[in-house]
């Protein structure tokens, strides 16, 4: 009976250390060097993420990067296989309303405020809404954006995120508080993050 438990025991520990090294991607400069984003995303904010995705959310090996400090006329959302360590997507992304015109600049946590929050998130289940095929997301940082779901902050897509809008107006439509998509990719994107992916969202 105790060799039983014993061998049961070590299996655990041994299923366990595998699920640790596979998702502990330690080898940020590699990372870095193949997914080449090097001028594209800046790389502080690079390693902060995969720093913050250690203690939020580390049995994933997808890890998406929104950079608010560019403005919403750039492709500031990221989608990064660590694993493969390659970029799957960069594609503009909106902020909220209430966080500023092209540039966001003020973050909120706070319910019908229409502005962005930052901090790392956790992606959940997909679900059909006022906005189409739509992805909830977890707050996972108190007082800065675990407000998330009360708030409905999804990822979906949005008419007002793309070339054609930046053409008429000199910048992307805003949300509420949402980090929309445009809507020809917002599909494709969802399903590649549901389901317990990290997202970090900075500036």
């Amino acid at each position: 009976m105790k060799k039983h438990i014993s061998l049961i025991l070590l299996s655990i520990l041994i299923i366990g250390l595998y699920f640790y090294k596979k998702y502990e991607f330690t080898n940020y400069e590699e990372i870095w060097r193949n997914a080449k984003i090097e001028g594209k995303l800046n790389k502080k904010i690079f390693l902060n993420a995969l720093n913050g995705k250690k203690k939020f959310c580390k049995y994933t090996n997808i890890l998406t990067i929104i950079d608010y400090s560019k403005p919403s006329t750039s492709k500031r959302f990221f989608v990064i296989d660590l694993e493969n360590q390659k970029v799957l997507f960069q594609s503009y992304v909106a902020h909220g309303q209430n966080s500023g015109e092209n540039y966001a600049t003020e973050f909120s946590n706070q319910n019908e405020s229409h502005k962005s929050s930052l901090g790392f998130y956790k992606t959940k289940n997909t679900y059909y809404g006022k906005h189409g095929y739509s992805l909830k997301l977890e707050g996972l940082e108190k007082g800065k954006n675990d407000l998330a779901e009360k708030r409905a902050i999804v990822i979906h897509g949005a008419d007002y995120v793309s070339e054609e809008f930046i053409k008429e107006n000199g910048r992307l439509g805003r949300s509420h508080g949402c980090p929309a998509l445009p809507q020809e990719l917002s599909k494709v994107i969802i399903n590649e993050l549901k389901d317990g992916s990290c997202l970090y969202i900075t500036k």
